[in-house]
């Protein structure tokens, strides 16, 4: 008999090449698998709900794996935070029903980007954001965001090539404010948050470039509506650096499991 835990992370991802593992490289995937085995002895990859890409960082990034121990899961929370490097934590920890897939289970997720635009260099956060060295007009790219919000083909906004079939994706809300910086300097950064049902590779860090594009006068705020309907990469704006990205949170419906596969025929 096998159980299922589920785990909230949140890690620095300066150093890693992303969520998932691979050959020869250090990634968030790898090193909680390492953490795992040290514990239990058990090798295996945990699933995530989010495959952030290298430099990019996570608050909230949903984790669940299998395990045949008889550990519960506080005791799973405090062992891996014991062993995990300083820049991931374990947040918490639940056992999950049999068969929770983290990928399934996810409803929506919230991204936050972070751009520094002051006339001062970023030094605390510098790790954390997009040194950007003009003012952007703020006011012209939520206008231009509008255009975002609801139900669209997003095909201008993912990295090709691409073997997604659809590109059909919701868009909940698209903010846009100035905020304080990590540097404790008065509208410093401009924050972007964006919530959807689901994101195509890159499409938030390439909705940020376009945005910044209208931001520093190189586009006018009605070019992204023609961006978007255009469905074609090269009409969007350039990929906005990973550093400044972070997976802010992600809502999971703990009942919903991965369907099962059709029999072979």
């Amino acid at each position: 008999m096998t159980r299922s835990i589920r785990l909230t992370l949140a890690y620095e991802g300066t150093r890693y090449s992303g969520w998932q593992a691979q050959p020869g490289r250090t990634t968030v995937q790898g090193t909680l698998a390492e953490a795992i085995r040290t514990i239990s002895g058990e090798v295996l990859l945990p699933r995530g709900s989010s495959r952030t890409d290298a430099g990019v960082h996570a608050f909230g990034q949903v984790v669940a794996f299998e395990t045949a121990g008889d550990l519960d899961a506080g005791t799973w929370v405090r062992a891996l935070n014991a062993r995990l490097p300083p820049d991931i934590t374990v947040i918490d920890g639940a056992e999950a029903i049999p068969g929770f897939d983290p990928v399934w289970a996810a409803v929506s997720k919230i991204y936050r980007y972070r751009i520094h635009d002051a006339p001062w260099r970023p030094v605390m956060s510098r790790h954390l954001v997009w040194r950007w060295k003009s003012r952007l007009d703020l006011e012209a790219m939520r206008a231009a965001a509008g255009a975002l919000v609801g139900e669209h083909d997003f095909t201008s906004f993912e990295t090709t090539p691409s073997t997604r079939l659809s590109k059909v994706r919701t868009i909940h809300r698209l903010d846009l404010v100035r905020r304080q910086g990590g540097d404790d300097l008065s509208d410093s950064e401009i924050w972007i948050e964006v919530e959807g049902n689901g994101f195509l590779h890159n499409m938030v860090r390439i909705i940020v470039g376009s945005l910044v594009m209208v931001g520093c006068g190189r586009r006018r705020s009605e070019w992204m509506a023609e961006a978007l309907a255009a469905r074609h990469r090269p009409t969007a704006g350039p990929t906005a650096p990973c550093q400044g990205l972070a997976l802010l949170s992600i809502q999971i419906d703990p009942t919903r499991t991965r369907p099962p596969r059709p029999p072979v025929t």
